[in-house]
């Protein structure tokens, strides 16, 4: 596809080939219009048009002047163009058409993630010149010198002296990757960050420094992080080591004109150094030279919305096209990132076993359970004794951090006799209480129990126990277990950024907890066992992830307790933790995933539908050689009500074309699996399929997601 370089004058080239934005994906392809000729020079490659499209007005994007038309009969004009900004540039295109690929998606379904909806105030406000900064302050000179003459291996291309390391010096190969960075060369590298860092030290600061190698390259830089706490972190870091002005944030939660006046900023080559949440990894940096991303376990990175994409893979195709360097971090790797290490596409980044042995904190693991007359305070809190007594001695220097695996008071509830969890029965949803006093009812769909009350289908018992204690009913029972200690809690509804180093107990759910000023001077993880029972192939990585992440707030040496271990049994992910060697985890894993044909051994499809649909989409998709179908069979319960949501996205997103009520639930699925090789294979298979059923107008929709994360 032409760029706005090519030779010739726009009026030489009077045909647009234009990318429409259709939902329908029988439509995924570009369409050619005839320009006007007092729209010749604003309907620039990357301008947004307007077009007339199956008998409506739609907006679209300019990818190509042509000088002849390929389509033989006569082409309709093009509307007017919105805007002559080129927004879509040629490297974006090319990313976001890879990207649908990759996910069976179409590319209007990327394109609407990719670049923000205009903004003509901060289109007109913001000036086409880039502001005149004035120079950052020169890191000092190196003890040995680059040399003279030629540029040696390892000297910026720009000239600039490298940055200091600064917390890579605490990793043997991070020296040497930020040199690489520094001098245009595109190393990627797999960081495991070392837990209980101050703010000279952290990863945040890491992340800082290994941008500012970038631009001292000459080059530009990509950060993505999963929330917006993570962003200010890295805000904060950035603005101290390169200054203020010279780099940008983007994020979902940014009001419209706020967001587009940053993307303008990188787009016009303002700044070169953009970090934000997942809605940054298409912006469109000038010479890209690092792309990075922090914690690729967290559900955060993957799209909700079709294609479902997941960050780290979207940037990992970016970096393949632009050559860029790459950076994943975080303190446990996810199996992603393991198969890449193993693959020697990643070089591991790691400290030497002394200096984890020195950051890591001092993990102990309680039991499960607690006895009133042993455990005394404690057993009041479902706190073992050990664990009481860490938290009464660490609330003498500092705040004391307690990690609930859920939200809510009573989240969940079970049989008193034999611990069946209690269904509802009209949805087989989890049963819950909501607040003290208050009846159970389903999470899901609301009902409360049987008039005639609960009786167990297991052991006949009508007594009921919680399974696991939520974040408000923990806060309840931890003040009385610590009276006059101040409480703070962290979850749904009010998620803190930070807490003063001051004496309290912090109360916060999975991904919620706040740093605490200097650090936390101890770690409860409370109910280990309902992490690692969560109904996911992912448990014990993700159970790991968790409580690595509360646990590496914790001042080094300091002590973390881990509560209600089963003690039954030996579980590789506690003794990661213990020994703070997450890498054996994830090799540990994905041995058995490989032995098993499980992902990412494996490349998996689910398509959800009714019997009727799945029977007739299977029949109709032409699988590559090596493909294998299971199914189709009945959806979980707990899946159909995420399959629903994705049946709802997709038929959004183009799936299937709209059509009238009275279908058949989507109560079926099945799934593909193939080698990861041949991924392209499958899902050209899939896009040939959904642009099938698109141009038939089936009425009962197919959900189609690869690498589905329900049940993975």
């Amino acid at each position: 596809m032409s760029d706005t370089t090519d030779e010739g004058r726009p009026a030489d080239r009077p045909v647009a080939a234009v990318v429409v934005e259709t939902p329908l994906a029988h439509l995924d392809r570009v369409f050619e219009y005839a320009v006007p000729p007092e729209l010749a020079s604003d309907a620039v490659v990357g301008a947004r048009v307007r077009v007339r499209f199956a008998g409506r007005d739609l907006e679209g994007f300019v990818v190509e002047r042509r000088e002849r038309p390929e389509h033989a009969g006569r082409l309709a004009d093009l509307r007017r163009v919105v805007s002559p900004e080129p927004v879509l540039t040629p490297e974006v295109l090319r990313l976001a058409r890879a990207v649908a690929d990759r996910y069976a998606g179409t590319l209007s379904d990327v394109l609407r993630l990719a670049v923000p909806k205009r903004h003509a105030t901060a289109e007109r406000n913001l000036p086409l010149e880039p502001p005149v900064l004035p120079e950052p302050k020169a890191p000092a000179a190196p003890a040995e010198p680059w040399g003279d003459g030629e540029r040696t291996a390892g000297e910026p291309a720009s000239g600039r002296v490298p940055p200091e390391p600064g917390p890579w010096s605490a990793y043997p190969a991070g020296p040497a990757w930020l040199r690489r960075v520094a001098s245009g060369e595109g190393p990627a590298a797999a960081w495991t960050a070392l837990p209980g860092r101050g703010p000279s030290d952290d990863w945040p600061r890491a992340l800082a420094v290994a941008a500012e190698a970038a631009l001292a390259g000459g080059r530009g830089a990509l950060l993505v992080v999963p929330d917006h706490r993570d962003v200010d972190r890295l805000d904060a870091a950035l603005t101290e080591v390169l200054g203020a002005g010279r780099h940008v944030r983007l994020t979902a939660d940014q009001g419209p004109q706020a967001r587009y006046t940053a993307w303008l900023k990188v787009l016009r080559g303002h700044v070169r150094v953009v970090i934000g949440t997942r809605a940054a990894a298409f912006a469109p940096v000038h010479d890209l030279g690092l792309v990075g991303w922090w914690d690729d376990g967290d559900d955060l990175l993957t799209e909700p919305r079709a294609p479902y994409h997941h960050t780290g893979v979207v940037l990992t195709t970016r970096v393949e096209q632009s050559g860029a360097a790459l950076l994943v971090g975080g303190f446990v790797r996810s199996l992603r990132v393991q198969a890449e290490v193993d693959a020697g596409r990643l070089v591991p980044v790691v400290a030497e076993p002394a200096g984890i042995r020195a950051a890591a904190p001092r993990v102990a693991v309680a039991g499960e359970g607690a006895d009133e007359e042993r455990d005394g305070p404690g057993a009041r809190a479902h706190l073992p004794s050990r664990a009481w007594r860490v938290a009464k001695d660490a609330l003498v220097d500092g705040p004391v951090l307690l990690q609930v695996p859920r939200r809510g008071y009573l989240p969940s509830l079970s049989c008193a006799e034999c611990r069946t969890p209690v269904r509802c029965t009209r949805c087989q949803g989890p049963m819950a209480l909501g607040s003290r006093g208050a009846p159970p009812s389903c999470r899901w769909c609301g009902s409360g129990l049987p008039v005639s009350g609960f009786e167990c289908g297991e052991c006949g018992s009508r007594r009921l126990r919680s399974s696991v204690t939520g974040a408000r009913r923990t806060a309840e029972e931890i003040g009385r277990a610590f009276p006059g200690a101040a409480v703070v809690t962290s979850g749904s509804g009010e998620v803190l950024g930070s807490v003063p180093g001051d004496p309290a107990l912090v109360i916060a759910t999975p991904g919620a907890e706040p740093v605490a000023v200097g650090g936390y001077s101890a770690v409860l993880l409370l109910d280990a066992w309902a992490s690692l029972d969560l109904p996911v192939l992912d448990a014990p990585i993700e159970s790991l992830r968790r409580w690595a992440a509360a646990a590496a707030l914790a001042r080094p040496g300091r002590a973390v307790v881990l509560c209600g271990v089963p003690d039954v049994v030996a579980l590789p992910a506690v003794e990661a933790l213990v020994r703070w060697d997450p890498a054996w985890l994830a090799e540990r894993e994905l041995a058995e995933r490989r032995e098993l044909g499980l992902p990412p051994a494996a490349r998996y499809a689910q398509l959800t539908g009714s019997r009727r649909a799945l029977e007739a989409s299977l029949h109709d998709l032409r699988l590559p050689d090596g493909a294998s179908v299971l199914g189709p069979m009945p959806l979980p319960a707990a899946a159909r009500v995420g399959g629903d949501r994705a049946d709802r996205a997709d038929r959004a997103g183009g799936a299937d074309a709209p059509g009238a009520g009275g279908r058949a639930p989507a109560d079926r699925h099945a799934l593909v699996r193939i080698d990861p090789g041949r991924t392209s294979e499958l899902t050209s298979a899939l896009q040939a399929l959904k642009a099938l059923r698109s141009a038939r107008k089936e009425l009962e929709p197919v959900g189609v997601r690869v690498d589905p994360l329900e049940g993975w």
